[in-house]
């Protein structure tokens, strides 16, 4: 019987697959064969009953089991089949479409979500103790080699011009526009959004998101709300941080190290930088929290539909996915906002 067949006979039921487990046939009511994969195809409501016994005879007449060896044939010989490049390229293309516009979705969601009733501020503060006040110490040490590096190499460049008294400027400009806000967002990717991800991926597999829903609790305002808006305000508080931080490390190299006059320093920063550099970047930082929340929160609670495995497999694929996804689209928005802000 073709699926066309059954699609078009009174018995119809949701489109799905049954598998053989370990144990009872679930066609036949036989003993179990390792060597079988038992799949059902249908579209619409079924009177069947799957918990009777013996197992429904409709199920066993219109649906014989399939020999796993020859599906797996079967299978094989199709995908190597030659296919057109272009065909493979524009599939790729709507994938990666459809991935975007559900992730837009989810943060659509997910932001609607943030001021509705209850408004879960408790979970909201935890959540910017865990993303913020945690991730402290990684992005100050950071923040300082960062300006140390900064001092050094500005100097030894500047150096060559007789430019060295504008160390100041290039350290401050350098790390409040660019550095600042980039490097807060990938420390943050780094230690908070894979463990966003990992944890919401968990809770997928182990069946906890179902529960929710079952509960009729919207998981989306569960998890994912108090995260992204615990994100909006801890990245910028973190950037700044980041931004004092990576000054003091290059007055450390610059004026303390080589030998720079430190009004000069200081004097030559306050001068060049203005509060739309520093506006500039806190954008930025907000931005990305909104990026890094979004991203690592939707690999997570989509972890069961991924390809590449299930279950403890498919919640490594998520975080790693997550924090690639979030980096890539960091630096790509970051193009972008630079080059709108300048």
């Amino acid at each position: 019987m073709t699926r066309k067949e059954f699609s078009d006979s009174k018995n119809r039921q949701t489109a799905g697959a049954i598998l053989a487990q370990p144990g009872e046939n679930p066609l036949t009511g036989g003993a179990p064969r390792d060597d079988t994969l038992f799949v059902v195809w249908a579209e619409g409501p079924c009177n069947a009953k799957f918990n009777n016994s013996p197992h429904p005879s409709f199920l066993r007449n219109h649906f014989p089991p399939v020999p796993f060896r020859q599906l797996a044939r079967d299978m094989t010989q199709a995908s190597s089949s030659p296919t057109d490049p272009l065909a493979l390229v524009g599939r790729h293309c709507l994938f990666i479409l459809e991935e975007m516009g559900r992730i837009a979705l989810f943060l659509a969601h997910a932001f609607a979500k943030m001021f509705a009733l209850p408004l879960r501020a408790g979970e909201v503060l935890q959540q910017v103790h865990f993303i913020g006040l945690k991730s402290l110490f990684i992005v100050s040490l950071t923040a300082l080699f960062t300006g140390m590096v900064l001092g050094l190499q500005g100097y030894y460049t500047l150096v060559k011009f007789g430019g060295e008294a504008a160390l100041g400027t290039v350290v401050a400009l350098s790390v409040i526009r660019e550095l600042g806000p980039v490097l807060t967002a990938l420390m943050v990717t780094g230690r908070a959004g894979s463990s966003m991800a990992a944890e919401i991926g968990i809770m997928r597999i182990s069946e906890q998101i179902d529960a929710l829903d079952t509960m009729d609790i919207d998981p989306v305002h569960f998890l994912a709300s108090p995260r992204l808006a615990a994100s909006i305000i801890s990245f910028p508080l973190l950037t700044a941080i980041f931004d004092v931080v990576g000054i003091i490390g290059g007055y450390l190299t610059g004026v303390v190290l080589l030998g720079v006059n430190s009004g000069i320093y200081l004097g030559r920063m306050e001068a060049a930088v203005g509060m739309e550099d520093v506006s500039g970047g806190f954008i930025k930082a907000a931005t990305f929290g909104i990026i890094v929340a979004t991203v690592c929160c939707y690999q997570g609670y989509m972890t069961h539909t991924r390809r590449e495995g299930f279950g403890a497999r498919g919640v490594s694929y998520s975080t790693t996915t997550a924090v690639v996804m979030s980096a890539v689209l960091i630096f790509a928005f970051d193009y972008v906002l630079t080059s709108v802000l300048l």
